[in-house]
């Protein structure tokens, strides 16, 4: 169910860039790539109430339910003044009810809590959605792979580097069929996977179907890796605010030893080197995603809350 009044597409990315770079939010959902990537699967809307834009999804987190949420309401000039925050949030809180919809926040990042906690003082709870946490790394960790914490990826870039001749070229729109078919292959290739893990997958390769034949238009970074004239690797991300490239996709060839870590390296050389932070997103509470997450040695873990009325 949508909403709001308007949807997430290519001819509002300048207002909704507007609202999204207004403030640091370091959460990977407020960025115009994310959005757009996942616009018609969680039914994102928007609508100006007062100040704010406001966005709303559904969440698939849980198979059994899907339920609306609102994100952290965007400001423009990067000033969130209580009375103006909470007479927005109750006007959202509204629609909601009309529409039959419980209301709550989700994906607000740690750091906004206290911008709620202002204008709904001893009013709202926080609920802990540690799936939905953001890993940040610098980007000068994930480019130099320095140090004994990284001295295993190293070894598998090295070993990569030195048995494998490759091609590292950044993705546009004309490699579309060529991109979705090396999706394809690769969810194929994997193994037993529980029926959220498969969900997921489903819903990511109906996504990126339409990503890949919009990157220039939608302001994609990309970046894939070649081996015999073969695509066996592609990585796509985003801007996110003015510090931060977010990760949104990161696919290799597992027969290749290293190439994971030669994909991670080159995306970050060549499209983040201008930022000071890689955030590559949740773990989705997936047990073997969160342990790579981790093996990258994150600065940060990011916060995320669900925020409900008491």
């Amino acid at each position: 169910m949508y909403m709001f009044e308007n949807q997430i597409t290519i001819e509002n990315r300048p207002v909704l860039e507007e609202y999204l770079n207004g403030f640091e939010y370091k959460g990977s959902s407020y960025s115009f790539t994310a959005l757009y990537m996942w616009r018609d699967i969680n039914q994102f809307s928007w609508q100006i109430l007062g100040d704010h834009l406001c966005l709303s999804g559904i969440s698939h987190l849980e198979l059994d339910q899907q339920q609306a949420f609102l994100f952290m309401p965007l400001t423009k000039n990067g000033v969130y003044e209580p009375r103006a925050l909470r007479e927005t949030i109750l006007e959202a809180r509204e629609i909601f009810r009309k529409k039959g919809q419980d209301f709550n926040l989700r994906l607000v990042p740690i750091h906004m809590l206290e911008q709620l906690d202002a204008a709904f003082p001893g009013e709202m709870r926080w609920l802990d959605d540690r799936p939905n946490y953001d890993y940040i790394y610098l980007t000068q960790d994930l480019i130099e792979l320095k140090g004994r914490d990284y001295h295993a990826k190293k070894n598998h870039l090295n070993y990569f580097l030195e048995h494998y001749p490759y091609e590292y070229r950044r993705m546009d729109s004309s490699m579309a069929e060529e991109a979705m078919e090396f999706i394809r292959t690769f969810n194929r290739r994997k193994g037993e996977l529980s029926a959220y893990e498969m969900e997921l997958l489903l819903h990511e390769e109906e996504a990126m179907d339409d990503v890949f034949r919009n990157i220039e238009a939608v302001g994609y970074l990309t970046g894939a890796i070649y081996i015999d004239g073969k695509l066996e690797a592609l990585s796509l991300g985003g801007a996110l605010g003015r510090k931060t490239v977010t990760v949104h996709v990161e696919k290799a060839n597992v027969e290749y030893r290293g190439l994971y870590q030669a994909i991670n390296n080159e995306f970050c050389k060549h499209q983040a080197s201008h930022v000071k932070y890689i955030n590559r997103e949740e773990d989705m509470g997936l047990p073997g995603l969160r342990k790579a997450k981790l093996s990258y040695r994150p600065v940060k873990l990011l916060e995320n809350y669900i925020v409900v009325f008491k």
